[in-house]
């Protein structure tokens, strides 16, 4: 058994390097592998244009048994990384 979904992760209203999200997961067990990434839909912040040329590095992991993960999300270049983005994941 596994998942798939969506998620928004928030810079917030200024540049910052990074930003997290936990994905409560109660089904998630200890071995499960995790994935995740850029998901190019409109968000509040930015077109899906922006999506898919803003130099994000997104990744799933802390996998929890029982709980759930975490999806990290990194700017590799202080640019436009403020704001909601768009990310998918997956879970096995």
């Amino acid at each position: 058994m596994g998942a798939t979904g969506t998620a928004i992760l928030d810079f917030g209203a200024t540049t910052v390097a990074d930003c997290s999200l936990a994905v409560a997961q109660p089904a998630i067990l200890a071995g499960s592998l995790v994935e995740a990434w850029i998901w190019p839909l409109v968000t509040a912040d930015h077109t899906a244009d922006e999506h898919l040329v803003e130099p994000l590095h997104v990744y799933a992991g802390n996998v929890v048994a029982g709980v759930g993960f975490t999806i990290y999300l990194l700017a590799r270049e202080l640019n436009g990384s403020f704001g909601k983005w768009s990310v998918a994941w997956v879970w096995v």
